[in-house]
C-alpha cells in the first residue's frame, strides 16, 4: 500500500497543472554519465590515445609542407599528355599501315578469303565441324583486359548481322588490313597500358585487337555497328549544323511514317556533342517538333537527341505535303546561325525525308543557297513509290549532297551513312587527319561482362583515306582507327594522397561535360540491374559543382585557361544524408593537344597541409609484414601493369617485392612508399596493443567487433575482436565495403567524417547499409601539429553493434545518484521516449527498435520542428542534377492524345498490321509458310509490345533535398509544443565529447495532426513551361574543336547517289498497300 502512495505522490509531482514535467538536471546526468562511458569504451577498444601519442612522439622529426596547388595541377596535366600522347602516336602508326596496305592492294570481286569472325570462331555444327570464317581462335583471360578471354597474338572481325559478311567489299577490306595485326602487337609492345585497338571499316567491318569471342543478343543478333560509333563519326566528319526536314502530308501514312521516323532516329545517332540540330515537319504548314526550338539550332549532345527521339514518336500525318515552306524555314535558321556565329561554324546540312517533291523550288535554292551552296541537301526518298524520284534526286545533286532511296527499314542504316561519306570528302581531298578525342561513354561489351572498373572509356581515332591518284576527287573514306583510354586509369595520374582527406582530380571536355569526376554517377538502377542514365555522358561540370553559381570555373575551364578559384561548398557523405560545410580552393589547366581540361581541388584546413617523415626501409618492410595490415589496391603504388608477369599481383605484394629487392625493375612510387613506411611504423605498436586487449583475461566486452585504423598514405590495420560466425557486420573493411575503403575516388566514409570533427572527440554514426544490421561506428581524428600548421595523420575507430551502447544508456538512467527511492524520471514509463539523435538527427537508440537508423523529424515532427525553429538544427538544402524520377502518371504526349478506347483498339490494329508488313516486305514470301520461318518471326511482335506502365518509367530529372546538421554552440534546451487539447514537453542535452544528443520527449500528447513529419525524401524541382523552354534553349561557353573541313575546290559533287529498285511480285505488292492503308 505504502509502495503505491509512492508512485501516486511521483506521479503527481511530474505533473504541474495536467502537463509532465522533465527535469532537466536528471537528463543532464544521463547526457555525461553516457557520454564519459561511450568515450572510455571507444578510446580503450580503439587505441587512439595511444596512436596520437605515438604520432606526437614524431613530430619533431617530421616537416610539413604546404600543398601547391598550381603545381600540383600543371604536374597532373604533364603528366596525362604525355600519356595520352602515347595512345596518339599508336593511333597515327595505325593510320598509316592502313593507308599504305590500301595503295598497294589491287580490289578482286572474285577474292575468296577466310578470316577469323568473331562471333563464329570456336564453335561447331551440329556434325562437330568447324563453322565457316571460324576455326580455333585461342583465348586467353588477361588482368589488363578486365579478364576477359582475349588472344593477344591476333585480331579479329565483328561484322553486323546485317551486312553479309562474304561481301567482295568486306573480303577485300579485311584481307587489305590484316596488315594490322603487326602494327597492334608492336604498338602494344611499345605502351603496356593500351588497352582496345581498332579499325573500323566504311563498308561496315570491325577490326579489334586483342581478338575476342564476339556475343550476340538473346535473339542471335549483333547490332553492333561501329560506323554509328561517335568516335567513327567524329573522325570521319568535321562538326556539323543539321537541320531535319520530314514530311508528315497525307501520303506518308502507314509504313512510309515508320520508316521516316527511323530514318530521323538513325541520322541523331550519327551526331555528338560538336554538333548542332533542330527538326522540322511540313505538311500544309510547317512546324517545329520541339516548339521551343523555333529558329534555332541547339546542340546535339545526348539529352537533346533523346528528347527528340521521344518527340518523333508522336508524329502523325495529315494534309498536303508542301516543302517549300519548309525548305525555306530551314536555309533561316542556318544562315541566322552563321551570322551570330552560333553552332558548329563548320559544315551545314538540310536532311529531307520524303515520299515525294511537287513543288517547283528552285527559287528557293537560288535566293539562299546558290552559287555558293554552302549549305548541303541530303534527300531520302522513302517508300517503293518511285514517281518523284528525280526530282528528289535534283535536289540533292544541285546542293553538293546525296540522295536515297529507303523502302524498307533494313535500308535505313546503310542509306543513312552515306551522308558522312560526303562531309568526309574535303577532310579526305585535303588528307587532313585529324586526331579527335570522344566524350566519355561506356564500353557495352564491358558493361555487359560486368566489368565496371573499366566502364567509361574515351577514345582516340583518325581517318583512314584511300592515297589512290583515280579516286582523289572522290574523297574515298577508308575507315577509322583508333584505340580507348579508361578513364580510372587517366585518373590515376592524379594520386588521391597528394589531394587530401577530402580533396578529388576531374576532368571536362572541351562542351563543359563532365568526362571524370568523383561525383558523376552514370547508372542507375531499374529493379536489380544496373544501367546507364540516358543522359549519362552530357552531365555539365555546372551540375556536379553546382555551388559555382556564376560558372566562373566552368568558364574558365571551357575555355582552356589556367587559374584558381575559391568556392564555399556544401556537400555531403554517407550518400547524400549528411551535409558537410568546406571552403575549396580549385586549380585547372588544359591537357595539351585534347579538347580536356584538367581541375583539382583542395580543401582548406587538413588539404593544405601534407607531413613528410622518413625511415628505412630495412625499419618498415617488416611493419608491412603485419597480418592485420592492408593498403589501398586501387591506389598505385606501384605499376604492375607493365610487365604480364606483374599482373596478378596486389599492390602489396608489389610494394614489398620492389623493397626486399625480388623486382627492383618495378616503376614505384617513392613519395607514396616513403609515407606508407614511415606510416607503418608509427602505427605497429597497435597490432600489439589489441593484441594485449584480446588476451586479457577479463576478456573483450561482448558486441566490440573490429577495431581499424587508416592513415593519408592508404594504409588500413584493423583488429577483429569477433570471429566471423559471431560477427553482425561480416562485410565490413572488406573489398566488397567500397564506402569504408580507400578508392580511387574518395578516402573511407569514416577517415572523411572523423576529419570534419575535432580530433581526439569522437563522432559516432550508424552506417545507412547496415540499418538492419544495427552496428555502430566511433571514429576520431590524428594529427600532426609542427609549429603553427597542423595536418591530418589518420583516423582511428572501432565498429560495434548497437546493443553496446544501448545496455549502457538504459543501465545509466535507471539509475539516480542524487535522488533516494525511485528515480523522478524513467525511460522504460510509457509516458516517456528517450532517444540519442546524432549530429544530423538520425536516432541511433530508442525504446522502438524499428526507429533506429531512422531521421528524426520522421518519428516526431513537432519536435523537430521546434528544434530548428530553436537553431538548434539547421536545415541544408542540398540540389541532386543527376537524379531519376518517375514519369509524371498524368503526362501525355504532345503530338497525341488517347481519345477513346476505340483509338486505343485501332491504334493496337494499326501497329500490328504495320508490322505484318513489315515482316513481308524483308522476308522471303515463300519462306513465310513454313513454321520455323514464322516461329523464329513471332518473338520481333512480343518484344516490342512489352510496355511499360509510365509510371514505371525513370527519366532524369533536377531534384532538391534536405540534411540537417546540429549547431554545437546550443548546448542543451527544453520547451512545450502546444497540441490542441495537451501540451507536449521536450528536453535535449549534449552528450559530452561526441556528435550526439540525449533527446527526451513526453510521450501522451499526439501532435501529428499539427505537425506533420519531417521527412529527407527528395522532391522534383518542377520548371513552369517558360523557364522550362529557356534552360533547353540556352547555350553554355563551349570551345569549338580547332579544325575544320567543310570546303574543297577538287571535290567531285557529281557522286550524289542513284536510285536503288527492289523487285516485287505484282499481287505481294497489291497486298502491301491495302495493308499500309489499312494500317493508316
Amino acid at each position: 500500500m505504502m509502495l503505491m502512495w509512492i508512485i501516486l505522490f511521483s506521479s503527481l509531482c511530474l505533473t504541474v497543472n495536467g502537463q509532465m514535467k522533465i527535469p532537466p538536471e536528471t537528463v543532464q546526468q544521463w547526457a555525461v554519465s553516457f557520454g564519459k562511458e561511450i568515450t572510455a569504451l571507444s578510446a580503450k577498444y580503439s587505441g587512439a590515445r595511444l596512436l596520437q601519442k605515438k604520432y606526437k612522439d614524431i613530430e619533431g622529426v617530421v616537416k610539413i609542407e604546404e600543398v601547391d596547388g598550381e603545381e600540383l595541377v600543371k604536374k597532373f596535366a604533364e603528366e596525362m599528355e604525355q600519356m595520352l600522347g602515347r595512345k596518339m602516336k599508336s593511333v597515327k602508326r595505325l593510320a598509316e599501315a592502313a593507308e599504305d596496305a590500301d595503295f598497294y592492294h589491287e580490289y578482286n570481286e572474285t577474292l575468296e578469303f577466310d578470316y577469323y569472325n568473331s562471333m563464329l570462331i570456336n564453335t561447331v555444327d551440329e556434325d562437330g565441324n568447324q563453322l565457316p570464317l571460324g576455326g580455333e581462335f585461342p583465348l586467353e583471360k588477361n588482368e589488363h583486359f578486365n579478364k576477359l578471354p582475349v588472344n593477344t597474338q591476333q585480331s579479329n572481325i565483328q561484322v553486323p548481322t546485317n551486312v553479309y559478311n562474304k561481301d567482295p567489299d568486306i573480303l577485300n577490306g579485311v584481307y587489305m588490313s590484316e596488315t594490322l595485326n603487326d602494327v597492334f602487337i608492336e604498338n602494344f609492345q611499345k605502351d603496356s597500358s593500351l588497352t582496345w585497338q581498332y579499325f573500323g571499316s566504311a563498308t561496315g567491318f570491325f577490326r579489334l585487337y586483342p581478338g575476342i569471342q564476339w556475343i550476340p543478343d538473346e535473339n542471335g543478333v549483333v547490332t553492333y555497328d561501329c560506323r554509328t560509333r561517335n568516335w567513327y563519326i567524329q573522325a570521319a566528319t568535321s562538326p556539323k549544323d543539321v537541320v531535319i526536314v520530314v514530311d508528315v502530308s497525307g501520303s506518308m501514312k502507314g509504313l512510309r511514317l515508320t520508316i521516316a521516323k527511323h530514318t530521323i532516329n538513325t541520322i541523331l545517332d550519327t551526331l555528338g556533342e560538336n554538333d548542332f540540330v533542330n527538326i522540322i515537319a511540313y505538311s500544309d504548314y510547317v512546324r517545329y517538333v520541339e516548339p521551343c526550338f523555333r529558329g534555332t539550332l541547339v546542340q546535339a549532345d545526348l539529352d537533346n537527341r533523346e528528347h527528340f527521339k521521344l518527340l518523333i514518336e508522336g508524329l502523325h500525318v495529315k494534309g498536303e505535303g508542301k516543302v517549300k515552306n519548309a525548305m525555306k524555314e530551314s536555309f533561316k535558321i542556318l544562315n541566322e546561325a552563321a551570322a551570330l556565329g552560333q553552332g558548329s561554324l563548320c559544315n551545314q546540312a538540310i536532311m529531307l525525308i520524303t515520299d515525294g517533291a511537287m513543288e517547283d523550288f528552285q527559287d528557293v535554292f537560288e535566293e539562299f543557297n546558290w552559287p555558293e551552296r554552302r549549305v548541303r541537301v541530303f534527300t531520302y526518298l522513302i517508300g517503293r513509290e518511285m514517281t518523284f524520284a528525280e526530282n528528289v534526286k535534283w535536289i540533292a545533286c544541285n546542293n553538293k549532297g546525296y540522295y536515297t532511296h529507303i523502302s524498307t527499314l533494313a535500308d535505313v542504316q546503310e542509306n543513312v551513312m552515306e551522308y558522312l561519306h560526303v562531309l568526309s570528302r574535303p577532310m579526305v581531298i585535303n588528307h587532313d587527319h585529324d586526331i579527335i578525342w570522344t566524350e566519355a561513354y561506356m564500353d557495352s561489351v564491358l558493361f555487359n561482362s560486368q566489368a565496371q572498373s573499366l566502364l567509361l572509356m574515351t577514345s582516340v581515332a583518325m581517318p583512314v583515306f584511300s592515297k589512290k591518284e583515280e579516286t582523289l576527287s572522290h574523297g574515298i573514306l577508308l575507315g577509322v582507327v583508333g584505340t580507348d583510354v579508361a578513364l580510372r586509369e587517366l585518373m590515376r595520374l592524379a594520386p588521391r594522397y597528394k589531394l587530401g582527406v577530402h580533396g578529388y582530380a576531374f576532368l571536362i571536355t572541351n562542351n563543359g561535360y563532365i568526362l571524370s569526376h568523383p561525383d558523376l554517377r552514370p547508372l542507375y538502377k531499374e529493379g536489380k540491374k544496373l544501367k546507364p542514365k540516358p543522359n549519362y555522358n552530357s552531365v555539365d561540370l555546372s551540375e556536379v559543382e553546382w555551388e559555382d553559381t556564376e560558372e566562373k570555373l566552368r568558364t574558365a575551364m571551357v575555355k582552356g585557361e589556367t587559374g584558381t578559384l575559391t568556392l564555399d561548398v556544401r556537400t555531403s557523405v554517407d550518400k547524400g544524408r549528411r551535409v558537410m560545410f568546406q571552403k575549396n580552393d580549385y586549380f585547372y589547366t588544359i591537357i595539351n593537344e585534347t579538347p580536356f581540361s584538367l581541375g583539382i581541388v583542395l580543401t582548406r584546413g587538413y588539404g593544405q597541409y601534407i607531413f613528410i617523415g622518413n625511415v628505412s626501409v630495412e625499419e618498415g618492410l617488416d611493419d608491412l609484414l603485419a597480418p592485420d595490415l592492408i593498403i589501398a589496391n586501387e591506389w598505385t603504388y606501384c605499376e604492375t601493369d607493365i610487365d604480364p608477369a606483374h599482373r596478378k599481383l596486389s599492390q602489396l605484394q608489389a610494394v614489398v617485392r620492389y623493397l626486399s629487392g625480388k623486382e627492383p625493375d618495378l616503376e614505384c612510387d617513392v613519395e607514396l612508399l616513403q609515407q606508407t613506411l614511415f606510416d607503418a611504423v608509427v602505427t605497429a605498436p597497435m597490432e600489439a596493443y589489441w593484441t594485449a586487449l584480446m588476451l586479457n583475461t577479463s576478456g573483450v566486452d561482448e558486441g566490440i567487433e573490429t577495431a581499424f585504423l587508416g592513415t593519408r598514405s592508404g594504409l588500413i590495420r584493423f583488429q577483429r575482436y569477433t570471429g566471423i560466425e559471431k560477427r553482425t557486420a561480416r562485410s565490413f573493411l572488406t573489398s566488397t565495403d567500397k564506402e569504408n575503403m580507400f578508392t580511387l575516388d574518395h578516402f573511407p566514409v569514416w577517415y572523411r567524417r572523423a576529419a570534419e570533427h575535432p580530433a581526439g572527440q569522437f563522432l559516432y554514426y550508424m552506417p545507412r547499409q547496415d540499418n538492419r544490421g544495427r552496428i555502430v561506428v566511433a571514429t576520431t581524428a590524428v594529427t600532426v601539429t609542427v609549429g603553427k600548421k597542423t595536418a591530418i595523420a589518420g583516423a582511428i575507430g572501432v565498429q560495434m553493434t548497437l546493443e553496446v551502447l544501448e545496455s549502457r544508456l538504459w543501465a545509466i538512467m535507471a539509475q539516480c545518484s542524487n535522488v533516494e527511492g525511485i528515480c523522478p524520471l524513467r525511460c522504460d514509463s510509457s509516458d516517456i521516449e528517450c532517444y540519442v539523435i546524432d549530429n544530423n538527427g538520425f536516432v541511433l537508440i530508442s525504446k522502438q527498435r524499428n526507429n533506429m537508423g531512422r531521421f528524426f523529424g520522421e518519428i516526431d515532427g513537432s519536435v523537430m520542428t521546434t528544434l530548428i525553429r530553436m537553431g538548434m538544427f539547421k536545415r541544408v538544402s542540398l540540389f541532386d542534377y543527376q537524379a531519376m524520377c518517375k514519369m509524371n502518371l498524368h503526362s501525355v504526349n504532345s503530338a497525341r492524345r488517347l481519345l477513346s478506347p476505340f483509338y486505343g483498339l485501332a491504334s493496337a490494329l494499326k501497329w500490328f498490321l504495320s508490322n505484318f508488313l513489315l515482316f513481308l516486305l524483308e522476308f522471303d514470301v515463300c519462306g513465310f509458310w513454313y513454321m520455323e520461318s514464322f516461329a523464329d518471326a513471332k518473338p520481333s511482335f512480343s518484344v516490342s509490345s512489352a510496355h511499360k506502365k509510365k509510371g514505371d518509367i525513370l527519366q532524369p530529372c533536377d531534384t532538391e533535398y534536405p540534411s540537417f546538421i546540429y549547431e554545437p554552440s546550443i548546448k542543451e534546451t527544453n520547451s512545450i509544443i502546444k497540441c490542441g487539447r495537451c501540451q507536449k514537453m521536450f528536453v535535449v542535452q549534449q552528450i559530452p565529447e561526441s556528435n550526439l544528443l540525449m533527446l527526451v520527449v513526453q510521450a501522451d500528447c499526439d501532435c501529428s495532426r499539427q505537425y506533420a513529419p519531417i521527412t529527407m525524401e527528395p522532391m522534383e524541382v518542377k520548371y513552369n513551361d517558360s523557364v522550362k523552354c529557356e534552360r533547353m534553349r540556352s547555350q553554355k561557353i563551349r570551345r569549338r574543336p580547332e579544325s575544320c573541313h567543310a570546303y574543297h575546290p577538287q571535290e567531285n559533287a557529281d557522286d550524289c547517289g542513284g536510285a536503288s529498285f527492289a523487285s516485287l511480285s505484282a499481287s505481294l505488292f497489291i497486298s502491301c498497300l491495302s495493308f499500309s492503308a489499312l494500317a493508316s
